[in-house]
């Protein structure tokens, strides 16, 4: 047991899917036989969705409080934040489009009822994000509507300054308990998924592998062009400095990110890269990076806008302009959402489906390939907290250029 306690979680759920496989291919019967611990642990993940979002997303908009000291600073990174999860999410959405995951895969279908292209209309899809009666949106699980009231209370608090003091700190601590809460029902995952993966097995089809299979391969394609394209001439167009010798410069955060999938581990890398090679102050990188991984999460940001449109395509639901824009919304809010959530993929997964008016059946699907797709999402969110930080600080005239070019 203590060995297993020392297992990072990402090798627990691995251990999981593994188990979950064998027992699904060699014995349906046991399969059915655990099935009560998936349905346990999907209902843990539905009772964490609303409290988690309310608390999270409104405690990080109240935490942008602390840039007042350093609002120049802040105000770019936080711009960058905005940006770089928006272009992200877009990334995502048009590699979604392209290669049309979960096309024609018909596996999660029963029961859901596809959503036509008329019934779309933008006007009425932008209204309908705003609540009318916010307890009711909490009640109906209505993500959209309770993202938009967390953001219009996260910006009336920051607005109250002192005088929201002791809201601000019952939505911290609120924050805190759900995260711990969350740590609790992801530590039962590697459980829920392997009785999950087992009850799949059974019922899976060829096609339904193909299209995770591709699912994976535009992940890694999408994070692969962002970070050897997008960064490098956003580096070169922003900073006048070149691309790919910035890379060189930060390769050492690069290989720590990739190979640990741990932004906590890759930070302390981050910070002396920043000092060391790239000659930022420590003013600057001591606010932007720790602010950057907790809130920078572009990598996510690419998992959310392509796991909308996988999404869309198996559950039979319309892709359209409103849609679409919904895609991007989430791609912003649910990755900054995500920080500091244990086993982010999992939960805020579910999020995003519940969020979409979509079964949770796809679930153990992407917890499944979670392990797979993290190193590069892990990765690109690190290198943007760098091309960010090092954006800020050539634009505020900061970094030591002597530094940079003799390292």
């Amino acid at each position: 047991m203590k060995a297993w306690k020392n297992f990072a979680l990402w090798k627990k759920i691995l251990i999981g899917v593994a188990i979950g496989l064998i027992i699904g291919f060699v014995s349906p019967e046991a399969a059915d036989f655990i099935s009560p611990l998936g349905d346990i642990f999907m209902r843990m993940l539905k009772m964490l969705i609303v409290p988690l979002v309310f608390f999270s997303i409104t405690s990080g908009v109240c935490k942008m409080g602390d840039v007042k000291q350093l609002r120049t600073v802040g105000m770019r990174y936080i711009l960058w934040i905005v940006v770089s999860a928006v272009i992200a999410s877009i990334f995502g959405i048009l590699g979604g489009l392209i290669t049309q995951p979960g096309k024609g895969v018909t596996d999660l279908l029963t029961g859901v009822e596809a959503t036509e292209a008329q019934e779309y209309s933008f006007i009425d899809n932008v209204i309908s994000w705003f609540p009318t009666n916010i307890v009711e949106s909490m009640l109906n699980a209505n993500m959209l509507q309770i993202i938009v009231f967390c953001l219009f209370l996260g910006i009336a608090l920051l607005a109250l300054g002192e005088k929201a003091k002791t809201i601000i700190k019952v939505i911290e601590e609120g924050s805190e308990t759900m995260l711990k809460i969350t740590e609790y029902v992801i530590d039962f995952s590697p459980l829920g998924i392997l009785s999950l993966v087992a009850t799949m097995v059974s019922t899976i089809s060829g096609e339904m592998m193909k299209s995770v299979i591709v699912f994976i391969a535009a992940d890694w394609v999408i994070c692969i062009i962002i970070l050897l394209v997008v960064y490098p001439l956003i580096i070169r167009l922003l900073t006048k400095l070149s691309g790919y010798g910035f890379l060189r410069k930060i390769a050492p955060a690069i290989i720590v990110a990739a190979s640990t999938s741990s932004s906590a581990a890759t930070l302390p890398v981050s910070i002396k890269l920043s000092e060391e090679k790239l000659g930022i102050p420590e003013n600057i990188y001591g606010f932007t990076l720790p602010l950057g991984n907790t809130m920078g999460m572009t990598g996510f940001a690419v998992f959310i806008g392509l796991c909308c449109v996988f999404a869309s395509n198996l559950y039979g639901f319309s892709i359209t302009l409103g849609s679409t824009l919904q895609f991007v919304f989430f791609g912003l809010i649910l990755s900054i959402g995500a920080a500091g959530v244990k086993g982010a993929g999992v939960v805020m997964s579910g999020v995003l489906l519940e969020a979409l008016g979509m079964p949770l059946t796809l679930v153990p699907i992407l917890a499944a390939i979670w392990p797979a797709i993290d190193p590069p999402h892990t990765t690109l969110n690190n290198v943007g907290d760098l091309v960010g930080t090092t954006v800020v600080a050539k634009s505020l005239g900061k970094m030591d250029m002597d530094v940079y070019s003799n390292s």
